[in-house]
């Protein structure tokens, strides 16, 4: 036989479609030629793979070797092709029993000695799958679908998925062995298929217990996690606004399967899940250096950018005055949609992003506008131009501005411990719950149309709105997201109705940064 077809898979996004290996001999002058768009990491393959086979004590064939990697426009990134191909090759030549190749999938990065490599993306591989299954609306059938032969190394991200049966194996030598069991080779010994190892145990964060007073931040924090609103917190250095924005993640609503498979296919993608992060609501926090690429994705081939990385965690964005403006410009549609398209010339990828935004920033340049002690040296013309950093289209889609205030010697040497968070949690738990209950959704995910229906305003609320909105000058906009808000401070005190006070709430967290 001088042709061989292995599957496998690429990454465009958080797709992962099946890549074709075919494998020809053909005779002539010896050559490895790999066709299929690839770059200079799957190129390089041609070497890997020879030093892997004769490492391995299989024949490496002295003759004209043809690699395609169908289909041929999609571009072939990273080192996951070369277990592929070289089982391609040894089915080509007769050394492993070709008909068993289409049970499975096969991905790794090989050694010159033949040991297999871990390759970012197993899980985002998998999950895939289980996702264009369920596109289809089709049921997943383990005993007819394909397994994964995967690196030891990724296996037990991969198995996370659950539905997807993946085989672990740590050498090229084992692979052959396996499939050759499969094949009905007495002898041979076959790979069991790998369990998760999920951890029982639940995640843990940062406790609020060790941020002591503010309790106005503290209450704005937990509408903020109960109704997955963005808030901007503004005070003097050392009031602690980055402790807060650490303990947020921990008052969030547990992870749900799909969410804690979401955010860890995302992670996987870029290299950075553990399976001791599994269902743990991720934290990312880049420094205001960080570029518009870096936040919201991009590069050859196109990458995951933080806004990705926190898909149902928390982005944290310290001294927000001090990221560049195009940087945060870029925020505002992902805000919107929960999702960031990364366009190129070459090609178009979409990524999650369904992150709840926390900032913080200084009231001036200095820092210390509105110190209790300690003397603002700003004159009022820097203390605007400093706050104008932040465009109005960006503040607008931000829910809730909040004060962190500074405090006095006396007041600092006689604060009281700040409440557990597990008693906050709890809290913002069951307001969760009743808003999942009443319209399968967060607050804040409201549409326009749901606003209408679940956040009704009549009577006094509704003249309170308007009259707040007339003074302030609100947009439709800002009008929806003080009423989501209001719907989340109702759901905290267990009303099913909004009232003024719930309103009015919402309302303080909607002032200018020059009133907070």
């Amino acid at each position: 036989m001088t042709l061989a077809v292995v599957r496998s898979r690429g990454l465009a996004g958080m797709s992962a479609p099946e890549v074709t290996v075919e494998v020809h001999l053909a005779n002539g002058l010896p050559a490895f030629t790999l066709v299929g768009l690839p770059d200079t990491e799957v190129r390089e393959a041609r070497e890997r793979v020879r030093a892997a086979l004769q490492n391995s004590r299989f024949d490496f064939p002295m003759r004209r070797i043809t690699v395609n990697l169908a289909p041929a426009d999609l571009p072939k990134e990273s080192g996951r092709f070369d277990l592929p191909i070289a089982l391609g090759i040894l089915a080509a030549t007769g050394q492993l029993p070709a008909r068993v190749l289409d049970r499975y999938e096969f991905a790794g990065e090989l050694s010159l000695s033949g040991e297999l490599r871990p390759v970012r993306g197993t899980l985002a591989m998998a999950y895939a799958v289980t996702v264009g299954a369920a596109a289809e609306k089709t049921a997943v059938d383990k005993s007819t679908m394909r397994g994964f032969v995967v690196p030891f190394e990724s296996a037990d991200e991969a198995a996370l998925v659950g539905q997807v049966p993946i085989y672990p194996a740590k050498t090229l030598l084992q692979v052959v062995e396996h499939l050759r069991a499969d094949a009905g080779e007495e002898g041979a010994e076959r790979i069991e298929v790998h369990q998760a190892m999920v951890r029982l145990t639940p995640p843990t964060y940062p406790d609020m217990f060790d941020v002591k007073g503010q309790l106005a931040a503290r209450r704005a924090l937990e509408i903020a996690a109960a109704g997955g609103h963005s808030a901007l917190l503004v005070g003097p250095p050392g009031t602690g606004k980055t402790m807060l924005a650490q303990r947020f993640a921990g008052i969030l609503p547990p992870m749900t399967t799909d969410e804690a498979l979401e955010s860890a296919a995302v992670l996987s993608l870029a290299g950075q899940f553990a399976t001791q992060r599994w269902a743990t609501r991720i934290y990312r926090s880049p420094h205001h250096t960080a570029s518009a690429v870096a936040l919201v994705g991009g590069g050859n081939p196109p990458m995951p950018g933080e806004i990705s990385l926190a898909h149902h965690g928390v982005l944290f964005l310290d001294e927000l005055p001090e990221f560049e403006r195009r940087v945060l410009e870029a925020l505002r549609q992902p805000l919107e949609s929960g999702r960031i398209t990364v366009s190129r010339a070459a090609r178009q990828v979409e990524y999650p992003a369904k992150f709840q935004l926390l900032a913080a920033m200084n009231p001036c340049p200095c820092g210390y506008f509105g110190h209790k002690t300690i003397e603002c040296r700003c004159t009022p013309d820097l203390v605007a131009r400093y706050q104008d950093r932040i465009s109005g289209p960006l503040l607008d889609r931000i829910d809730m501005r909040v004060e962190v205030s500074s405090f006095t010697e006396e007041e600092i040497t006689t604060m009281n411990d700040g409440e557990p968070t597990r008693y906050v949690a709890e809290r913002v738990r069951k307001a969760y719950n009743k808003a999942l209950a009443r319209q399968g959704k967060l607050n804040d995910h409201l549409q326009p149309a749901e606003i209408d229906q679940f956040c009704p305003a009549d009577g006094a609320v509704k003249q309170l709105l308007h009259a707040a909105a007339v003074r302030l000058g609100w947009s439709m906009r800002a009008y929806h997201r003080v009423l989501k808000v209001s719907r989340t401070v109702a759901d905290l005190a267990g009303a099913s109705e909004l009232a003024t006070s719930h309103v009015a709430e919402a309302i303080q967290y909607r002032r200018s940064l020059r009133e907070v």
